[in-house]
């Protein structure tokens, strides 16, 4: 592990120790191997004046919510030392009444809450304090013989603290070990099974003391030659889809709500799930018990039936949690966090694609460490007893009371042609602004700019392309592990042309666009629709099939015999409890197949200026792309739960529909 300290950019945070403290943060959250997505915390003891001017000695110490990697000045909790380090000398406390003690001693009120490790920071007689989980670290510790391994290592330079539960209990313990020890002989400190601390009265020695200590541990696992991991040397096996979007529903069905599943199929997972004794080395716990609130204390191991075997890991977390449960505890869910999918890789769950990938990356890092521990004689995490209790925190579980609102389609996922603009883009954002994982596809390449990210994808596809729909169907499910929602909007407006006008090609093209693509589409979609979450289908049809108009025979055949294939698939899909239903847009013109000439030409037919064509309507209003989206937003949702074969317009009102 290399240091990052570089020397211009501390220069600018010259003269302001809590810049420093905020760039040395940084700098560790740049490390995965150290901390993962607001693990770890960090602290600075100084003078600061309070509302009248007095100077008071302060901790700042990284707040709740907030990330290493990302953090700012704002991120840390101003909270008065004398304060803190009376209450390390209280005998016994709860750690309610300690987050309650802090919040009230704070200079600021309206900073985050402190760190539930503020009072160990405080009684560490030195002006930077930095925590991590190093992975090379507790992996060490996690081991028969951890404890002898970390003095072999440090010797005497450090000091040991065995594993208590983190919080008060932990800052007492390490108030009583050191009440008559000098400080000054010790570089850091580890605690077993848990993580590192390091401290120096500038910030740099702090954060290159950590960066050394985590070295040795290194090079102590390169020496007994345990770093390298096994790796899958053959490519990826075809993935059996639909195996992946059951076991996403069963663990949705015992989660209550909906999850995306994210797959790691690249060659250190896929070497991890291959062991032969992946079961047995899997199933003993996290790589740190910080970990247990995200990804619980076990993963499910596939097998042949996902079903089933969610099913077993959920009555096994049920006993889990009557043998250790006190009375007043509420006990979450059943469901897994992640899984070894044995050949596959390891699979990471969530109720948000950036909650799966946060999973995933913490995943990552445990199974690496499984493997250093066993080689080194044997992987052992606590006992289940221990990580219970991190799991059932009573400050976890006052968050279980408050509760948290979530999205309308947080957790789904669903599928979106003609994304790239109009109705389509308009229904993807829509979709993703509700909490809905995203695939959106047009044969326009501008798709994959504007849907990329965790919770978004574009996909270059051409939908009268059999295999390309397929393909990128398949895409879906392997990205998001299922499908839930498809909305068929891809379509063409021709030009105007008579029937005695009307030329083979626009004819053809028309059909194959307008409709036998979104049959195939919806052939492809069918299998993943049938084990998906509350699945919708919205098909995306036009005013023209309850009222055509002259010169568009072409478009409006089209149309009516897509509403035609949406009424039968409502009548041969309600059985897998798939509802299928449409929406007849009018006039929405900012959308692609608007364009000026188009819009001037059909207005001139229904002599017509452009503006009185735009809002032709009873209402007297301009239909926009999401407007339409609102409405395909209403129908997927619960409001429409017991609709299927519906036609609804969105028109502003046409007197030859009505």
């Amino acid at each position: 592990m290399k240091s990052l300290w570089d020397a211009d950019e501390a220069r600018a945070c010259a003269g302001d120790a809590l810049a420093l403290r905020v760039y040395t943060s940084r700098l560790l959250g740049r490390e995965p191997d150290l901390v993962l997505h607001g693990g770890g915390n960090t602290s600075l003891k100084m003078k600061a004046a309070n509302f009248f001017g007095d100077l008071e000695e302060v901790l700042y110490v990284k707040g709740s919510g907030w990330d290493l990697a990302t953090i700012e000045a704002a991120g840390f909790a101003p909270v008065r030392l004398q304060v803190l380090r009376r209450m390390a000398g209280v005998a016994r406390m709860s750690d309610a009444e300690m987050v309650r003690v802090q919040r009230a001693a704070m200079l600021d009120p309206n900073a985050p809450n402190p760190s539930v490790e503020a009072i160990l920071h405080a009684i560490i007689p030195r002006a930077y304090v930095d925590h991590t989980h190093a992975d090379a670290v507790v992996a060490i510790t996690n081991t028969d013989a951890g404890e002898e391994r970390m003095r072999e290592i440090y010797g005497a330079r450090v000091l040991i603290v065995p594993y208590v539960m983190p919080g008060f209990i932990l800052a007492r313990r390490v108030y009583e070990m050191t009440r008559d020890l000098d400080w000054s002989a010790f570089e850091g400190m580890v605690l077993l099974n848990h993580g590192v601390f390091t401290f120096a009265d500038e910030a740099r020695a702090s954060y290159e003391r950590m960066i050394g200590l985590v070295s040795e541990a290194e090079d102590y696992l390169e020496r007994r030659g345990v770093l390298r991991v096994l790796l899958a040397a053959e490519p990826p096996p075809a993935l059996p889809l639909l195996p992946l979007a059951r076991f996403r529903r069963a663990a949705s069905s015992v989660r209550g709500a909906p999850l995306v599943v994210r797959l790691e199929a690249g060659a250190a997972a896929r070497g991890f799930a291959e062991r032969p004794d992946v079961s047995a080395i899997a199933s003993r716990g996290p790589l740190t018990p910080d970990h247990i609130i995200r990804t619980k204390r076990l993963p499910v191991i596939m097998g042949d039936d996902a079903e089933e075997e969610v099913a077993r890991y959920a009555d096994a977390y049920r006993r889990y949690f009557e043998r250790h449960a006190a009375p007043r505890l509420t006990r979450l869910d059943a469901a897994p966090r992640w899984a070894v999918w044995p050949g596959y890789g390891t699979l990471a769950l969530g109720r948000s694609a950036h909650e799966a990938l946060v999973v995933a990356d913490i995943v990552a890092h445990t199974i690496r460490a499984i493997q250093w521990g066993e080689a080194l004689g044997g992987w052992r995490a606590l006992p289940e007893e221990e990580l219970f209790d991190v799991e059932y925190w009573e400050l976890e579980q006052a968050k279980l009371a408050k509760g948290a609102a979530s999205a309308p389609f947080q957790g789904k996922v669903a599928l979106v042609t003609g994304g790239a603009s109009g109705i389509g883009r308009a229904c993807a954002e829509a979709l993703r602004a509700q909490g809905a994982a995203v695939a959106a596809l047009d044969k326009n390449d501008e798709v994959t700019r504007l849907f990329a990210g965790r919770d978004a994808v574009g996909v270059t596809c051409d939908v009268t392309d059999a295999s390309a729909v397929a393909t990128a169907v398949e895409g879906v499910v392997e990205a998001f592990g299922g499908l839930d929602l498809l909305i068929s909007n891809a379509g063409i407006f021709p030009a105007s042309r008579s029937i005695a006008e009307m030329d083979a090609a626009t004819w053809s093209r028309s059909l194959e666009v307008n409709l036998s693509s979104h049959q195939r589409l919806l052939q492809a979609c069918i299998p993943y629709l049938e084990v998906g979450l509350e699945p919708a289908v919205i098909v995306v049809g036009s005013k023209n099939v309850p009222a055509p108009g002259p010169g568009a025979a072409a478009y409006s055949v089209a149309k009516a015999g897509l509403t035609q294939l949406a009424r039968v698939a409502a009548l041969e899909l309600a059985g897998s409890g798939i509802r299928v239903n449409v929406v007849h847009p009018n006039a929405v013109f900012d959308t692609g197949i608007w364009t000026p000439e188009v819009l001037r030409e059909r207005a001139a037919r229904y002599g017509q200026s452009v503006e009185e064509y735009k809002t032709s309507n009873l209402l007297k209003v301009e239909v926009t792309a999401s407007d339409v989206a609102q409405v395909v937003c209403a129908l997927a949702g619960p409001v429409f739960a017991k609709t299927t074969g519906a036609q609804i317009p969105v028109d502003g009102g046409n007197e030859r529909v009505i």
